[in-house]
């Protein structure tokens, strides 16, 4: 479970000095607690739950269990009022994001039934019980204070629109924990004159975390030598059941490409690589052979959650990598074209899809010319599911930070340019133009990353806990 998913910290908050005085209240925090912790535990997280803390003393002990046991997010629990002082020791040891659970047990306080209680102290008793709002503005004081960021969730116990919000950040943390262990690597070099795309890689270590591996082209080449011949015959076989290869496809082609796919995959497993970046202009050597065959392996690749961007860009990878770990895909893509009759913008690019978010069987075409670069070879040919989709670019700023920039969009069915590269129709809520106009706007490189799904609401949370600044524009 820990490759792939966070662990989550869990406390509820209460007031030693009420348990005498309201004999049934700390049980009845506790059952609402244990609640959300076997809620939690459903959304396929690593719960570490420490309990209701009550005391100083509790306090510094819960922090240090969420140290010890490295979780990457905490969920606080306001389950009634608590002082500060019992909620800050935990929350500075731990040093993670937390996010406040503000939620009542019910949608209200039966009143009638409440005032005719008749013994004023059990009437205080189930106040308690619904008390959660009470501490968080004290909570937020000493977050704001004290340099600690936090989130908020207000809502009921069983609303399911809180608990949709809960999965996220579960999600959001998930992501983060993949990334920070995802190891990326960078075969090749920049292309040559294409400013935007220029990466810093420490600031790429700051926010992401992982390993950056740089490969030299002779690695793969090296492998790809040592491929046998029944390995590039299953390898053709394979191509065949995943694309669409059409009839101008030629079998020395075919061949070609799958020595490299099957040399791309062992390279993937000896550096244990989670997603790459590539690009290669040398001309008439072993290594212009090995990279102008490396389409079809790399488009396998990124479908099996390796996702792989073109053109050595270090930052579209991530981007890839963020929307794949949210189990959405994320496919390479930029503009192609504007088409103002039926207000869409054609975005795609060559080199490598993700076969899987494709609508139908991701084609396979000769190209005789890789425009732009240097060889010739085969191509893929594919459109994005038609539905919601969202887009997702790396940003980095003047200051050399990196920002997050989303939009979401749909995909949708019409014409498409023909060319044996990935190629799909967007239409934005806020239009062609003002989607341009707003994108551009924010300075990104002029490639991004395409998922299945509207996920904006996900990639932001995953922003707070990576601590970068995220825009959506639409």
């Amino acid at each position: 479970m820990s490759e792939k998913t966070a662990k989550i910290g869990l406390f509820g908050i209460g007031l030693d000095t009420y348990w005498p005085q309201f004999p049934e209240l700390k049980e009845r925090l506790e059952g609402y607690l244990s609640e959300i912790a076997a809620k939690l535990t459903s959304f396929q997280s690593e719960v570490v739950n420490v309990g209701l803390v009550d005391t100083v003393d509790k306090a510094f002990d819960a922090g240090s269990t969420f140290r010890r046991e490295e979780v990457s997010l905490i969920f606080l629990y306001a389950s009634t009022y608590a002082l500060s002082s019992t909620v800050f020791p935990v929350v500075r040891q731990a040093n993670v994001p937390v996010v406040i659970l503000n939620l009542t047990p019910e949608a209200a306080i039966d009143y009638s039934a409440f005032n005719a209680m008749g013994d004023r102290t059990k009437m205080t008793g189930e106040w308690l019980a619904y008390c959660s709002a009470c501490p968080v503005p004290e909570i937020a004081s000493v977050f704001n204070r004290t340099g600690i960021a936090f989130y908020e969730v207000t809502g009921m116990l069983h609303d399911e629109a809180c608990w949709n919000e809960v999965r996220e950040w579960v999600e959001a943390a998930n992501v983060a924990h993949i990334l920070s262990r995802n190891r990326l690597g960078c075969i090749g070099h920049y292309y040559s004159g294409m400013l935007d795309i220029y990466s810093d890689l420490t600031q790429q270590y700051a926010y992401f975390g992982g390993h950056i591996e740089i490969i030299e082209v002779d690695e793969l080449s090296a492998l790809r030598r040592n491929v046998s011949t029944t390995e590039i015959t299953d390898r053709v076989a394979h191509f065949y059941e995943c694309f669409d290869v059409q009839p101008d496809c030629v079998k020395e082609e075919l061949e070609r490409a799958a020595r490299t796919s099957v040399a791309l995959d062992k390279l993937a497993d000896q550096y244990r690589l989670g997603s790459m970046a590539y690009y290669y202009k040398g001309t008439g050597t072993e290594n212009a052979d090995t990279m102008s065959s490396i389409i079809l392996g790399t488009s396998l690749l990124t479908a099996r959650n390796i996702p792989v961007a073109g053109e050595y860009e270090i930052k579209n990878a991530q981007a890839m990598k963020i929307l794949d770990s949210f189990g959405a895909g994320g496919s390479f893509t930029e503009y192609y074209a504007v088409d103002f009759n039926d207000d869409i913008v054609l975005m795609g690019h060559d080199g490598p899809g993700h076969i899987s978010i494709a609508e139908g069987k991701t084609k396979v075409r000769p190209l005789y010319v890789y425009h732009g670069k240097v060889g010739k070879g085969l191509s893929v040919e594919m459109s994005v599911k038609n539905g919601p989709v969202t887009l997702l670019a790396v940003v980095q700023r003047k200051s050399g930070e990196l920002s997050l920039l989303i939009a979401e969009a749909e995909s949708v069915a019409g014409p498409i340019l023909e060319i044996g590269n990935t190629n799909s129709r967007y239409r934005f809520p806020i239009g062609a133009r003002n989607f341009i106009k707003s994108w551009n706007r924010h300075g990104p490189a002029h490639h991004c990353a395409v998922a299945v799904g509207h996920i904006a609401a996900k990639i932001e949370k995953l922003g707070h806990l990576l601590g970068m600044e995220t825009v959506i524009v639409c």
